[in-house]
């Protein structure tokens, strides 16, 4: 009956072509709700990793190329590869806080490798998935959906206050101000009766913040050089190196497998939303499509210096708000995204904004995030084992993030492994609940 009611209410179905003109405003609408989402990864990288803004641009454009052809290869399907539906990838949070790790022990060469190399892990779990659920179990899940949300509120805060705590400027009320007013605009937008600004609420309170910003003189000018831009980017792979470490593979592959799960997840709700079959053998083949397609957009992501991608969920939302399903949106979508990355000077513009501006739109993302975790682990019996594993993995992951020097005196290899509090307590989540549930 649901099946039945999700599909009357489709005006385009997944292979309708609609008119030109609507096809233009459904792919403008899904671009306004993904476009912060996007470069927020590369933006805060960058800012951990005391990147120059020359190279801060570059990864925000990449970000936005690779999320491109990564939509295209999800929605035109390739054969095996790709689920065939209005499915968009973008630059995934979840490797955020791994990926800075393994940036401060060897650089970008390091992290493109690690996640070049892992990739396979994702595209592996395709086939063998229904294998892989007994292990990473929707509990195990929702613990590390959570864990990726508080673990990235802290750099959420961070940018709140300026960015860098050591500088003298950090957590002045100009900064705190900033941010509280992007914040403040965000929910603002969000309570709107007019569902169009509901769904671009972030961008919209990205350019509030941004114009606050510019006429309180904290938009650095004085560091972007006109002459040094170049006109046009033409991606090159591998531009910035490649180094590979297994302690670093070990821990971007484990988030992989966490993505596996949560691009299953996405393919069956889309195909919800699109009134299109969630079992079955058509539902499967997409599945298994999306899932590889997934993993293969990620390794893409590595060789042309760009960070991992995922399905972003909050498309399925605008789905059902405009009942346009169609793939063929989703085309268009990818030719904005990788028209946008081409040109670097896009990329400059959103490096130039200053980290209270993202803090504060960032800070409600991450809390939807870590809040989509706690759902996902409601939504299972909690019995006194599922307890033990909830606790035992926060404990364990939250510490780590809290107190990183407490594996200062560990190998380098360990504390590249457990430095993220998602690996340390995805890996407790994983291993608990296997020992707690074993027959």
């Amino acid at each position: 009956m649901e099946q039945q009611t999700t599909k009357a209410a489709i005006i385009y179905g997944v292979n309708d072509r609609p008119p030109l003109q609507e096809t233009l405003f459904a792919a403008i609408q899904h671009l306004l709700a993904i476009f912060v989402a996007i470069i927020t990864p590369p933006l805060i990288i960058s800012k951990a990793l005391h990147m120059d803004l020359a190279t801060t641009g570059f990864l925000v454009s990449m970000a936005l190329f690779v999320s491109g052809v990564s939509t295209f290869i999800q929605c035109r399907k390739f054969g095996p590869v790709g689920c065939g539906l209005l499915c968009v990838q973008g630059t995934s949070f979840s490797f955020i806080g791994p990926i800075i790790a393994i940036g401060q022990a060897g650089g970008l060469s390091l992290i493109f490798g690690a996640c070049i190399a892992a990739a396979p892990v994702e595209m592996a779990v395709s086939y063998s998935f229904k294998y892989l659920r007994r292990i990473i179990t929707p509990l195990v899940s929702g613990i590390v959906v959570m864990l990726i949300g508080l673990s990235l509120v802290k750099a959420g805060v961070m940018a709140c206050g300026g960015g860098d705590p050591a500088a003298e400027d950090f957590g002045t009320p100009r900064n705190l101000i900033v941010a509280a007013t992007v914040l403040a605009s965000v929910i603002a937008l969000n309570c709107s009766n007019n569902k169009y600004i509901r769904m671009s609420s972030i961008v919209l309170g990205v350019v509030v913040g941004y114009i606050l910003a510019l006429c309180m003189g904290m938009v650095d000018f004085g560091s972007f050089n006109a002459s040094n831009v170049e006109a046009f980017y033409v991606p090159i792979p591998f531009k910035m190196g490649v180094d590979f470490n297994v302690s670093s593979i070990i821990a971007v592959a484990l988030v992989y497998l966490v993505t596996a799960i949560e691009a299953t997840g996405d393919v069956t709700a889309n195909s919800m939303v699109s009134g299109e079959p969630v079992d079955g053998e058509v539902y499967v083949k997409r599945v298994s499509g999306g899932v590889f397609a997934d993993g293969l957009n990620s390794l893409l992501a590595g060789i042309f210096s760009s960070f991992p991608n995922s399905i972003f969920a909050q498309n399925n939302g605008i789905i059902q708000l405009t009942g346009v399903a169609s793939r063929y949106v989703g085309y268009f979508i990818a030719a904005m995204l990788v028209v946008l990355g081409l040109f670097p000077i896009v990329g400059i513009v959103f490096s130039l904004m200053p980290s209270p501006v993202l803090g504060g739109a960032t800070l409600l993302m991450f809390g939807t995030v870590a809040a989509a975790g706690v759902r996902i682990v409601a939504s299972q019996k909690l019995d006194r084992k599922a307890v033990l594993v909830i606790a035992a993995s926060l404990a364990l992951g939250m510490s780590v993030e809290l107190m990183p020097t407490i594996l200062q005196q560990l190998p380098q290899s360990v504390q590249t492994i457990f430095s993220s509090g998602i690996t340390t307590g995805g890996l407790t989540a994983i291993v608990a609940n296997a020992l707690l549930n074993r027959k």
